[in-house]
């Protein structure tokens, strides 16, 4: 590895500035075409890009909405979760998950995900399903821990990689489970479906999937936005109606509803960038490679992402596992690198869950990832040059720390 004696600028951990400068003409296009036409709420912008998302996913139907939050909870109700369900899920994830599922009534389980893709462990929803729940007198499935009946599992495709879907959904059927993906970090992911023998995009997989378009995201808007993919034209009708205070149109409202509508301008961005998707993609996973190589060449006990033969990543995050993960991050800040942590605080041990029950040790995997994962600089436009001097003050500190510890044996 060739050795960069200096950084002169800082490496920040997400650069937003560069995509928008870079197509400023465009987007700036977008938002005097609203002002000409006073089209901010619905209409075509909204439905070009709901079009386009679709196919782009390999869905009959997007619908844009609010943000990724109501993306999964609108799925959820419009799937048929009810108030007293369960829905099982993981708890290394964001918050806005498990919100999304109380929100729509229910009230989420979890279990553990697999060490190396950090997403739903298959064999876990197995044990769970087989073990832990029962069936009552109409054989609805009934967990044991709460009472409540099962209706629905939402896998996380978590830092831009698919969960292993093909052994959620063949267990899901077997129990009468509904599956909404939360994608919401997947745009573009690609999964290997053993089932299908071909290659399916994340959103293509379940009854409905959930996208944020929040705009760290790979696809990412200028504020706040979402969508629901699905190929179900009942399912698509009930979200349009969810979306817009439970109107069938205007002033018919058949349902109780909510304003969870994707604004014209933010749509008409999403649509400018989306042109652009497959590139950044496509350069992310490159960036992925160069780390790899980068870290291959280390002798490290650096834990790099761990990519399976089914999948396709887009690497919305760079996720490794270290140890002494303050002390790196600290010194990572010093040499001006930028780091972030996702997620630190396991969903079953926040206060905000306190109710459920749930104690440290439930989840022994997702916890002991939690106190090592280390998120580094990882977007389209980071360089060759960055990400080795990245390296090289990893490989730095630890050599600092072996020393350290040398000298105190």
């Amino acid at each position: 590895m060739s050795s960069l004696t200096s950084m002169p600028n800082s490496i920040p951990f997400l650069d937003l500035v560069t995509p928008h400068v870079e197509l400023e003409r465009e987007l700036s296009e977008v938002f005097r075409k609203a002002l000409r036409t006073a089209g901010f709420i619905g209409g075509p912008m909204v439905e070009e890009f709901e079009k386009a998302f679709a196919a782009f996913c390999g869905t009959n139907y997007a619908v844009g909405v609010s943000s990724g939050t109501d993306a999964l909870r609108f799925a959820l109700m419009a799937c048929g979760v009810k108030p007293g369900d369960v829905v099982v899920t993981v708890p290394n994830t964001f918050i806005a998950t498990t919100e999304a599922i109380s929100q729509a009534g229910a009230l989420p389980e979890f279990v553990d995900i697999d060490e190396r893709t950090y997403n739903m462990d298959p064999d876990e929803l197995e044990v769970y399903l087989a073990d832990r729940c029962t069936r009552d007198s109409s054989g609805r499935l009934i967990s044991q821990r709460s009472g409540r009946p099962v209706t629905a599992v939402v896998p996380v495709h978590l830092y831009g990689q698919t969960a292993d879907m093909d052994p959620i959904l063949e267990l899901a059927q077997h129990y009468g489970l509904t599956v909404v993906e939360d994608a919401c970090q997947a745009h573009g992911a690609e999964y290997f479906s053993r089932r299908q023998n071909r290659w399916v995009k994340a959103g293509s997989m379940g009854a409905a999937a959930a996208f944020s378009f929040y705009p760290g995201k790979n696809l990412g808007a200028c504020g706040e936005g979402g969508a629901v993919t699905t190929s179900d034209v009942i399912l698509a009708a009930r979200i349009k109606m969810l979306r817009d205070h439970g109107q069938a149109k205007k002033y018919y409202h058949e349902v109780e509803g909510y304003n969870g509508r994707l604004d014209a301008i933010q749509a008409g961005l999403l649509h400018v960038k989306l042109q652009h998707l497959a590139e950044w993609n496509y350069r992310r996973r490159d960036r992925a490679a160069e780390y790899k190589r980068l870290f291959d060449s280390m002798v490290s006990p650096i834990h790099a992402p761990y990519e399976p033969s089914w999948s396709r990543a887009v690497y919305h995050l760079y996720v490794v596992r270290v140890d002494e993960r303050e002390a790196l991050m600290s010194f990572l800040k010093d040499q001006g690198i930028g780091a972030g942590i996702h997620y630190p605080i396991p969903l079953h041990m926040q206060n905000a869950y306190h109710a459920l029950g749930y104690a440290a040790g439930d989840f022994p995997v997702t916890e002991r990832v939690a106190s090592e994962i280390v998120s580094l600089p990882m977007y389209p436009q980071l360089q060759a040059d960055q990400q080795r001097y990245v390296a090289e003050m990893i490989l730095k500190f630890q050599h600092a720390r072996m020393s350290e510890l040398a000298v105190t044996r």
